[in-house]
């Protein structure tokens, strides 16, 4: 019981922050109370009286803000603005201001010449992006390898949790919960090291394979393998820090439900299905409208240490195409107008799901 209002407390220290910040941010940039609104969901903080203020979550009831609250709630919890203040200047330096390179997308941008000398082409940039060969290629393959990701590496963190969830063995589930976490604070230059060793012609896993009967080679060579090896050592790298704020979520089901589960004679797995999964499912509908938030932004880091000019009819996705042409190219232009037009896929498909889970749930982001 102690840890699980040590959790809660947490959380709504939290929420107390970002409240705040997204008052302070609200000069900045309007609508930004909405970051607010998704942590009080998040956390499951339903109570108006939880984090206090002038932001509170109270069926879908939102308090008006206005320049008198915002100064009287400044004066009274400056201290956690400053807090917050770090928060807000990364945002603007490295999110809000490099906005202005979306211009470089309608032009032949040249740096020598910088935005306002360099030619403009209009949507000539997109319309050669449209048309090119590698159009479709690079929109399959993202779609697939996304798809796939959300497909077997989303849930695979929500039933990890479950599991652990079922272990009774202190020092058992501690132990494993430690080994789960490690991969995710290795470097990827060494995760993908250590794939290119295991998938050698004469690595662990080939080795594996060649047992099983297969033929000896390079697996990532194999157009046809390197979805497969994306996908398997990307829920391998992320299930378990990826299971911690499913943890979390878990940690605040009421356990009095359980009781008189049992009680009615329900087992372990009626339990799972009829309470636990029911109470972490507004914190798995918001962490799955942002996954498909970004959908066609499949991490280039990953795929340009794995791919090679072999696999370039399955691995190529958009945002190394955007790396070649933008850095090695030096084409800055065609690759701002690739990524715009990546984002705004991207920003269509969150409102599209965020649409679809308002309309058939209780929880969405906005």
């Amino acid at each position: 019981m102690q840890k699980v209002i040590g959790v809660k407390s947490g959380q709504i220290f939290l929420c107390k922050i970002i409240k705040r910040y997204c008052i302070l941010h609200k000069v900045i940039v309007h609508y930004s109370w909405k970051i607010s609104m998704l942590v009080f969901k998040t956390a499951q903080l339903n109570a108006p009286s939880v984090c206090g203020g002038i932001m509170t979550w109270n069926s879908r009831r939102r308090q008006v803000m206005t320049w008198a609250n915002i100064k009287h709630d400044f004066r009274m919890n400056w201290q956690i603005y400053v807090l917050s203040l770090p928060i807000i200047v990364y945002f603007v330096i490295f999110n809000y201001i490099p906005m202005a390179g979306i211009v470089m997308a309608f032009q032949n941008f040249n740096p020598k010449k910088g935005y306002f000398a360099s030619p403009w082409v209009g949507l000539q940039n997109f319309t050669d992006f449209f048309s090119s060969y590698y159009f479709w290629r690079l929109i399959r393959n993202t779609f697939l390898i996304s798809a796939l990701s959300i497909l077997f590496s989303f849930p695979a963190p929500i039933l990890f949790a479950l599991l652990l969830n079922e272990v009774k063995a202190k020092y058992f589930k501690k132990v494993v919960q430690t080994m789960s976490y490690l991969p995710h604070f290795i470097s990827m230059v060494v995760i993908c090291g250590l794939i290119k060793d295991f998938c050698d012609s004469d690595g662990l896993i080939t080795s594996i394979v060649v047992s099983l009967g297969g033929a000896r080679r390079n697996l990532l060579s194999d157009p046809s393998l390197f979805r497969i090896i994306y996908i398997g050592s990307d829920i391998w790298a992320g299930i378990g820090f990826g299971s911690i704020i499913y943890l979390a979520a878990l940690s605040g089901v009421d356990q009095e439900l359980y009781e008189a589960a049992v009680i009615d004679g329900a087992g372990r797995l009626k339990q799972t299905w009829h309470i636990t999964i029911p109470g972490i499912a507004p914190t798995i509908i918001i962490m799955l409208i942002m996954r498909m938030g970004m959908l066609f932004s499949v991490g280039f880091e990953k795929i340009i240490l794995l791919y090679n000019p072999m696999t370039y009819e399955t691995a190529d996705v958009i945002s190394s195409f955007v790396y070649r042409k933008g850095l090695i190219e030096a084409n800055y232009g065609y690759s701002t107008a690739v990524g715009l037009f990546n984002s705004v896929i991207n920003f269509s498909m969150l409102l599209i799901t965020n649409f679809i889970a308002r309309k058939f749930s209780e929880t969405s982001l906005f």
